[in-house]
C-alpha cells in the first residue's frame, strides 16, 4: 500500500492528498473515543517528523517499515500513515494536527519531541478524543498529565535516571563545581531538568558554579555563543561543562566555538558531559563535529542489538535508508528509529486485541518486548519496568569509545576502562597567586622577611610555608605559584579566597566549620586544640612533704611488713641467740632495734639460724628497693616541682592572638567577658604582658603553645585543654581539585615520615627546656601499692615459709621430749570426758608455749592427773 506523505514548509500549509486517498472516505468510522470495531478497516495514523533532521529521517523510515510489516501480516486491517513536517512553532504544529484530524479522520497521532508541542497537540486530542503518542520526555513524572491531557501518551521515560547518571559521573570524577549549559525551548524554559540536576548535585555536595542559558538556535547564534564562552572563561576557573538540554545544531556550534576559545580538548583540563539526546546521534554526525568534541563524555541509551527481530529490522532499515537518503554516510538505526517503530507497534497491537473498548484504553494496556526495550505503560507514561541502563562513551579523535555501563544500582568507579585520564575540570593558571599572613604571631610557622619596598622581593619561610613547598613538589604536574603577604585577620584571608581575589591561602590557618563553607581545605598537616598558658610560682613547703613519695597505702604496707619481719626474726632467734634473750622488755627492744636498723643496713646483731638469714636477706632487698624509690621520688618532687601554675579565673585577663578566630571563640563559646580578653600581636608581646601583669593567662592553639613552652619553659606552664579543631590546612577556592591533590600529597609525606623530620627541624626544644608541654604531664606522683605488691608477696611468703618450718620442728621436738604423765586422761560421765579433753588440749598448748619460751617441758599448775 502506498504511504501518503504530506510535505509542509516551516509554516504548516493546507495538506495536498493523493487521489488514491479518496477511497478512505468510504469507510464508516465510529467516534474516536467510543467503542470501535477495526475489522476490515484502514487505521489512519498521523505522524509529525522533522524531515530535514537525522532523527526525523530515522523515525520516518522506521514507521514505514512498521506499517509495511503490519500490512503484510494482517489480512483484515491495514495501516495508513500521514506524515507532516514538524514546525519549530508549537502553535502551528497544533493547528496542523487539528486540520489532519478534521480532514483525514486519523485515529492517532505520533511525534512531538518537546513537551510544549505535545501539550498543545494533546489539547486538540482532548477535544477530538484522538490518542496522541508523544516522544517527549518530562523531567519528572507528573500526576497532572492524566487529568489535564487524558488522551496524551508519553512514549518515553522521565529524565530522573539520566540526571542521576550525570551526577554519578561527576561524583566518580571528584569534580566539586560544574557549569550547566542548556538551550531554551520556544517558551524560554528547560522543562524542569535544571532544577532536577541541581537537586541531584546538591545531594553529592557539588555546586553549580555558572548557568549558561542559550536561546533557541538562530543563524547568528554562533556570535552569541562565542561571547558567552569568553565571558565564562574569564569569570571562573571551573571547567566541568554539562550540556543538559540542547539541539544537535546548537551543540555543534557550541563545541566549535568552545574549541576556538580553548575550552575543549585533551590538554585543556576541561570536561564535557552531553545527554543521550545528543550522544544517540554521534554515529551519524560529520567527523569534523566529532573531532571538535575531543574528550567529551556522553550518555547513550542502551538497547539490545542481538535479537532476531532487531537484526531483521536493521536489514530493512539500512536498505530503505540508503535508498532514500544516499547523502547520509551512516545508515544504521538509532534509539529514535527503534522507538518510532515501537510506537506503530503500540497502535497495531492495540487494534489486534480490540473486540471492543476504546483505542486509547487498548494502547495503554499493551505489554510487549519492543526493539527499544520493554513496552508497558504506567498511567500515561512508558513504565520503567526494567532498570534503566545507559552506556557511557568518550569521544577520542574522530570516534568514541565505550567506557562503562550505568544503572541506578551500579555506581561508576574512578578507574574507568578506556579513559586515559580523567580531566581535572579546573583551569590551571599560568601562575597561581597565593596569599600568606604577613603578621603571624609565631614566626616558626610563617615568617615574611621584607627585603625592599617591592612585595615581589619578600622572602617567605616557616614550617607552614615549607610544608606547602614540599607538598607542591610531590604533584605529578607543573604547579606554578607565587606568594603575596597581607596583614589582616585569618578570616579576611579566607574571604579573599572565597571571592576569588586570590587562588589560595597558605599558612597556619585553622580549619573551622564556618570557614569550610567558603573555601576548600586540604587535609590538615598538624593537629590543633586550645591550651592555656600561665606563669608559675614557687610552691609552698609543707610539714608533711616527706610523706608524699609514697601513698598512705604504701606506708601502711611497709609498717606491716616491718612488724611481721620483726616477729619472725625474734621467733627464729630468741631460743638460740643470746642477743635476743633476757627479759621480755629486752627481747622486744632488741627485735624492734634490729628491724629498724635493717632499713639503713646498720644492724649489728648476729643471727644464728639459717632460716633467719633467709628472712633477713629478703627483707634487706625489700628495704633497699623501698629506700631507693623513696629517695628518688622525694628528690624529683623537691627539684622538678618547684613551680606551680598560678591563675585565678575570677579576675583573670586572657591574652589571645589578634589575627586569629579566638576572640569570638572566647566570648561566644567559652563565655569570657569581652572586657577580660586582650589582643596580643606577637610572641614577644606575650612575655611583656606576662611580666607587666597585663595578662593573667594566654589562650593559644596547641601548636603555638608547644612552641612557646619549648622556648620559655622556665616560669610558664600549660594548665588546661579546651576543645579540638580541624587542624592547620591550606585553603583553595570551592571546588578546586588542587585541595584534593595536595591532601593526597600531605598524607603520603606523613606516612613516609618526611613531615616529622620537617617538624623536628622547626620545633626542636632548647637544651634548657624539657620535652613536656603541660605541667600535669611533668608532675611527679606518689608511688602506690601497685608498684610494690610484688615485693610484699615475696617477703611475706618467705617469712611465712620459714616460720612454718621452724614451728613444725618445734612441735616435733616437743612431742619427743614430753613424758607420758603429762598426758591427762579420765573416766566417768560424758561431761567429765569433755572437761578432761579440754583440759588435756589446753595443757598441751600451754606446754608447747612454755617449751617454746623456756625450751623445757613444764606442766601448768592445776593440770594434774585425775
Amino acid at each position: 500500500m502506498p504511504f501518503p506523505f504530506i510535505t509542509v514548509s516551516r509554516t504548516v500549509s493546507k495538506p495536498l492528498f493523493f487521489p488514491v486517498l479518496i477511497c478512505y472516505f468510504l469507510f464508516i468510522l465510529l467516534p474516536h473515543g467510543g467503542q470501535a470495531n477495526y475489522k476490515n478497516q484502514v487505521i489512519k495514523i498521523g505522524a509529525f517528523v522533522d524531515v530535514n533532521s537525522r532523527i526525523g529521517k530515522e523515525e520516518l523510515t522506521a514507521m514505514k517499515i512498521a506499517a509495511q510489516n503490519f500490512n503484510k501480516d494482517s489480512m483484515s486491517r491495514k495501516v495508513s500513515l500521514y506524515f507532516l513536517d514538524s514546525s519549530r512553532d508549537p502553535q502551528q504544529v497544533a493547528s496542523a494536527a487539528g486540520q489532519l484530524i478534521k480532514e483525514k479522520k486519523v485515529n492517532a497521532i505520533i511525534g512531538m519531541h518537546s513537551l510544549q508541542e505535545a501539550a498543545l497537540v494533546a489539547d486538540v486530542g482532548n477535544r477530538t478524543q484522538v490518542p496522541i503518542l508523544s516522544f517527549a520526555a518530562p523531567a519528572i513524572p507528573s500526576p497532572m498529565i492524566q487529568f489535564r491531557w487524558p488522551f496524551l501518551i508519553l512514549m518515553a521515560n522521565d529524565c530522573s535516571a539520566q540526571v542521576k547518571c550525570i551526577a554519578d559521573i561527576v561524583l566518580a570524577s571528584n569534580w566539586r563545581r560544574v557549569i550547566v549549559i542548556f538551550e531554551e525551548d520556544a517558551y524560554g524554559g528547560d522543562s524542569g531538568m535544571s532544577a532536577l540536576l541541581a537537586e541531584a548535585l546538591q545531594n553529592i555536595g557539588v555546586d553549580i558554579d555558572y548557568r549558561l542559558v542559550l536561546p533557541p538556535f538562530l543563524s547568528d547564534s554562533e556570535e552569541l555563543i562565542h561571547k558567552e564562552l569568553v565571558k565564562l572563561e574569564e569569570s571562573t576557573p571551573c571547567r566541568v561543562f554539562i550540556v543538559l538540554k540542547s539541539s544537535l545544531t546548537m551543540v555543534t556550534s557550541l563545541f566549535r566555538e568552545a574549541k576556538k576559545v580553548g575550552l575543549v580538548g585533551g590538554e585543556t583540563e576541561a570536561a564535557w558531559i552531553i545527554p543521550d539526546s545528543i550522544t544517540n546521534l554521534l554515529d551519524s554526525v560529520d567527523k569534523s563535529v566529532i573531532s571538535s568534541m575531543e574528550g567529551t563524555i556522553g550518555i547513550k541509551t542502551h538497547y539490545s542489538n542481538s535479537s532476531d527481530s532487531y537484526k531483521e529490522f536493521n536489514d530493512k532499515f539500512e536498505t530503505s535508508f540508503r535508498a532514500n537518503y544516499f547523502e547520509e554516510e551512516y545508515s544504521k538505526p538509532g534509539i529514535y528509529a527503534l522507538r518510532a517503530y515501537d510506537s506503530i507497534s503500540v497502535i497495531t497491537k492495540a487494534i489486534e486485541r480490540s473486540t471492543g473498548g476504546t483505542l486509547l484504553g487498548n494502547m495503554l494496556s499493551v505489554n510487549f518486548s519492543g526493539l527499544s526495550g520493554e513496552i508497558r505503560f504506567d498511567g500515561q507514561m512508558l513504565s520503567q519496568s526494567e532498570t534503566p541502563k545507559f552506556k557511557i562513551v568518550n569521544v577520542d579523535g574522530e570516534k568514541f569509545n565505550d567506557l562503562n555501563y550505568w544503572t541506578p544500582d551500579k555506581k561508576i568507579k574512578e578507574d574507568w576502562p578506556g579513559l586515559k585520564l580523567v580531566p581535572r575540570g579546573w583551569a590551571i593558571a599560568k601562575e597561581m597567586t597565593i596569599v600568606v599572613p604577613g603578621n603571624a604571631a609565631f614566626e616558626e610557622f610563617v615568617k615574611v622577611t621584607k627585603r625592599s619596598n617591592n612585595p615581589n622581593d619578600d622572602k617567605f619561610g616557616g614550617f607552614s610555608i615549607e610544608v606547602f613547598r614540599m607538598v607542591a613538589s610531590q604533584l605529578n604536574y607543573e604547579f606554578k605559584y607565587k606568594f603575596k603577604s597581607l596583614n589582616c585577620s585569618y578570616d579576611d584571608l579566607i574571604e579573599l579566597v572565597h571571592n576569588k581575589t586570590y587562588d589560595a591561602a597558605v599558612g597556619d590557618i585553622t580549619i573551622l566549620f564556618d570557614r569550610s563553607k567558603l573555601v576548600e581545605f586540604t587535609q590538615p598537616y598538624t593537629e590543633t586544640g586550645l591550651l592555656m598558658i600561665v606563669p608559675e610560682k614557687d610552691k609552698k613547703a609543707t610539714a608533711w612533704m616527706f610523706t608524699k613519695p609514697f601513698t598512705w597505702g604504701v606506708w601502711l604496707m611497709a609498717a606491716i611488713m616491718l612488724n611481721y619481719t620483726m616477729f619472725i626474726v625474734w621467733f627464729l632467734e630468741h631460743q638460740s641467740n643470746p642477743e635476743f634473750q633476757g627479759s621480755s622488755k629486752d627481747k622486744i627492744g632488741t627485735a624492734v632495734w634490729f628491724a629498724l636498723c635493717t632499713l639503713f643496713f646498720a644492724q649489728r646483731e648476729s643471727v644464728y639460724s639459717n632460716s633467719t638469714r633467709v628472712v633477713v636477706v629478703v627483707w634487706l632487698f625489700v628495704a633497699f628497693v623501698l629506700t631507693a624509690s623513696y629517695t628518688a621520688n622525694l628528690s624529683s618532687m623537691l627539684t622538678i616541682e618547684r613551680l606551680e601554675p598560678r591563675i585565678e579565673m575570677n579576675n583573670a585577663t586572657i591574652g589571645f592572638d589578634k589575627c586569629s578566630f579566638l576572640g569570638k571563640y572566647l566570648v561566644n563559646t567559652l563565655h569570657f567577658k569581652p572586657a577580660s580578653i586582650k589582643e596580643i600581636e606577637n610572641e614577644e608581646q606575650y612575655i611583656k604582658k606576662f611580666e607587666s601583669n597585663g595578662i593573667t593567662a594566654a589562650v593559644l592553639e596547641r601548636p603555638y603553645a608547644e612552641v612557646f613552652l619549648k622556648k620559655y619553659c622556665k616560669g610558664y606552664a600549660s594548665v588546661a585543654t579546651f576543645y579540638r579543631f580541624g587542624g592547620f590546612g591550606f585553603a583553595f577556592q570551592k571546588g578546586s581539585p588542587f585541595a584534593r591533590d595536595l591532601s593526597e600529597a600531605i598524607l603520603k609525606l606523613s606516612e613516609d615520615g618526611d613531615m616529622d623530620l620537617l617538624r623536628d627541624k622547626y620545633f626542636t626544644p632548647s637544651k634548657a627546656c624539657s620535652t613536656s608541654v603541660t605541667s600535669s604531664e611533668s608532675e611527679t606522683k606518689s608511688l602506690g601499692l601497685s608498684t610494690f605488691w610484688g615485693l610484699c608477696l615475696i617477703t611475706f611468703s618467705t617469712s611465712t615459709i620459714c616460720f612454718l618450718q621452724s614451728l613444725f620442728h618445734l612441735i616435733k621436738n616437743y612431742q619427743r621430749e614430753a613424758t607420758p604423765e603429762n598426758v591427762i586422761s579420765s573416766d566417768g560421765s560424758v561431761l567429765s570426758k569433755v572437761v578432761g579433753l579440754a583440759r588435756s588440749v589446753w595443757s598441751k598448748v600451754v606446754g608447747l608455749a612454755t617449751y617454746f619460751y623456756h625450751k623445757e617441758v613444764r606442766i601448768p599448775l592445776g593440770m594434774t592427773q585425775t
